[in-house]
């Protein structure tokens, strides 16, 4: 999607869908929009979002249901954090603090497909998600849900994007996928020259959109990039082969990104943290997460790249450990939110 940059005096319109009632994501969804410029519409359960402003120490009065979107980006009134609720009230029981169940894994499902379609009918002008189980709604029952394996798949289809890249943001370090919720058993038959180039592209435009103009690197999967095959053949068969063709992708595009690897994982991410890469393209799930966490947890920001929309998300899980006591560490959802705005702002999406 293309479009004139936005004026800054017009703060972003941002749809929230809370993640899984029973988990944090009520919690700093609310906590996260109390502080936010941005105009917030959050998508999901009245009760849950009540109930979470309370321990949170926020008054609950502040919640405000609306029936129409537009209705709480249009208001005027001050202090009030809209609610859209595009499904029934859940019950207490089905929203109870670390006990997940059937009506809150479909609900999880709806609000993310509701906070979409807001986003895709330029209702509002970017996703943000919260934490969702995908074990409670692929139990669920709900239409879809067997197939739910994430966010990042589940908006790909429903959206019909070509193309999507998984990846993670913090002012320090920006990593993305080149496979995402996968058994480690099957990474190595999902490299494929193609799916690398599609992650180096897309990792470079983002990279661009945020103005850094770096070199980014490509991380082997085996032990010292493979040792010249003596260690396992993927560097030669697949990665460098995508490194290629996506810095080609790239150049005839026009964007001025140079691409170097493979280069072993343990030293792109050493140099991408110290500021010599703008970015490290992954090969697998925990080669991007376990630095990516150890870097900047709490803050860490999942954005979906090639989406005809902006999405943007917390990267943590439920922590239903910590739900309902009022101490969940919101710092993520503030930062996915003030990442969401940046990319509305900047006048296009991560397409």
């Amino acid at each position: 999607m293309t479009s004139s940059k936005r004026a800054t005096s017009v703060p972003p319109r941002l749809a929230v869908s809370i993640g899984c009632p029973s988990g944090v994501g009520p919690e700093v969804s609310v906590a996260a929009a109390s502080k936010s410029r941005a105009r917030v519409l959050l998508v999901g359960d009245l009760g849950a979002l009540r109930a979470a402003a309370r321990v949170r120490g926020l008054d609950p009065a502040r919640l405000v249901r609306v029936d129409d979107a537009r209705e709480a980006f249009a208001s005027k009134q001050r202090g009030a954090l809209f609610v859209h609720e595009p499904t029934p009230p859940l019950r207490a029981v089905d929203r109870a603090p670390g006990r997940p169940g059937r009506a809150g894994g479909a609900g999880q499902l709806a609000w993310i497909d509701a906070a979409t379609d807001l986003v895709s009918a330029g209702i509002a002008d970017a996703l943000v998600t919260g934490p969702v189980s995908k074990d409670a709604i692929a139990r669920s029952g709900a239409k879809g849900a067997r197939s739910f394996r994430g966010h990042t798949e589940h908006l790909a289809r429903r959206l019909g994007a070509p193309e999507v890249t998984m990846a993670f943001w913090t002012e320090r370090l920006t990593t993305s996928l080149v496979t995402t919720h996968l058994p480690i058993a099957d990474v190595p038959h999902a490299i494929t020259a193609d799916e690398v180039a599609r992650a180096v592209y897309w990792t470079a435009r983002f990279v661009v959109q945020l103005d850094a103009r770096g070199p980014i690197a490509v991380a082997a999967l085996n032990p010292h990039a493979g040792e010249g095959g003596l260690l396992g053949d993927e560097e030669r068969r697949a990665i460098g082969p995508g490194i290629r063709k996506g810095q080609k992708r790239l150049d005839r595009a026009g964007v001025s990104v140079r691409v170097e690897g493979p280069v072993p994982a343990e030293t792109a991410f050493r140099l991408a943290a110290s500021g010599s890469y703008s970015a490290v393209v992954a090969m697998y799930h925990d080669q991007a997460t376990i630095p990516m966490k150890l870097l900047g947890f709490g803050e860490a920001v999942n954005v979906s790249l090639g989406l005809p929309i902006v999405r943007t998300s917390v990267d943590h899980g439920t922590a239903y450990d910590r739900a309902g006591k009022g101490t969940a560490d919101a710092r993520g959802m503030i930062e996915a939110m003030a990442l969401a705005e940046r990319l509305v702002s900047a006048g296009s999406t991560v397409r």
